[in-house]
């Protein structure tokens, strides 16, 4: 695989044609100011007034109008399709994190992709973020400081164990898999502390945990 196109000391928001928000993009942008766009992403930066760092994709859904305005060396073509334009670009930024909206809305198959994406761990540490969530892949260790009743839900997507402190049913001693026992719509009691044995779990709270989330990705 070629080398890292972006590289970046702090955080990326990455934006997906999956019918991003406005707002999502700008609450992203505070945290994580340098953009890129993933394909017809970029449709809706130009649409909203901004000028991507870097657009990487096969470029199939790109608009010729959204590539005639954008310079030349801003384009990153991957031709490949032996993975989406969310991995390509999850394996192409070099940042200690990237915020990505407009993967979850949309088509179910391209959600569904994204999350597997975000289980492998393919790139730098990931949240997903849309009106309703932020979803990402669970370190291997991390506390979260939540309000009590704040929602948790721990999503398999590989066989895991693990542990816990501050949920109200406590996931100690389960067998957590996808086609089994998992672990939707459980509570904080306070401040939350998980550890697994194995990776494939995603984490997903509520979108006003964005801060808590942020956190854990930084370590």
């Amino acid at each position: 695989m070629d080398r890292a196109q972006v590289q970046s000391r702090g955080g990326v928001t990455l934006i997906g044609a999956g019918d991003p928000r406005r707002e999502d993009l700008d609450e992203a942008l505070k945290s994580a100011p340098t953009l890129v766009a993933a394909d017809g992403g970029a449709d809706f930066v130009l649409g909203w007034g901004h000028m991507p760092d870097r657009v990487i994709g096969d470029l199939d859904s790109l608009d010729p109008a959204t590539r005639n305005a954008l310079p030349e060396d801003r384009i990153h073509h991957v031709a490949e399709q032996d993975s989406t334009d969310f991995e390509k670009c999850l394996s192409r930024i070099d940042a200690p994190f990237i915020l990505a909206t407009g993967f979850t809305g949309g088509r179910s198959d391209h959600a569904l992709a994204a999350v597997s994406v975000l289980a492998r761990r393919v790139g730098p540490p990931t949240a997903l973020i849309d009106a309703e969530d932020v979803i990402f892949a669970a370190p291997d260790a991390c506390t979260l400081d939540l309000l009590p009743g704040t929602r948790v839900s721990l999503f398999p997507m590989a066989p895991v164990r693990g542990r816990s402190t501050g949920l109200r049913w406590p996931i100690d001693g389960l067998d957590l898999d996808p086609m089994g026992r998992v672990g939707t719509s459980n509570e904080a009691t306070g401040q939350v502390s998980l550890a697994f044995d194995a990776p494939g779990m995603l984490i997903i709270l509520p979108r006003a945990a964005l801060p808590a989330a942020l956190s854990a990705l930084r370590g």
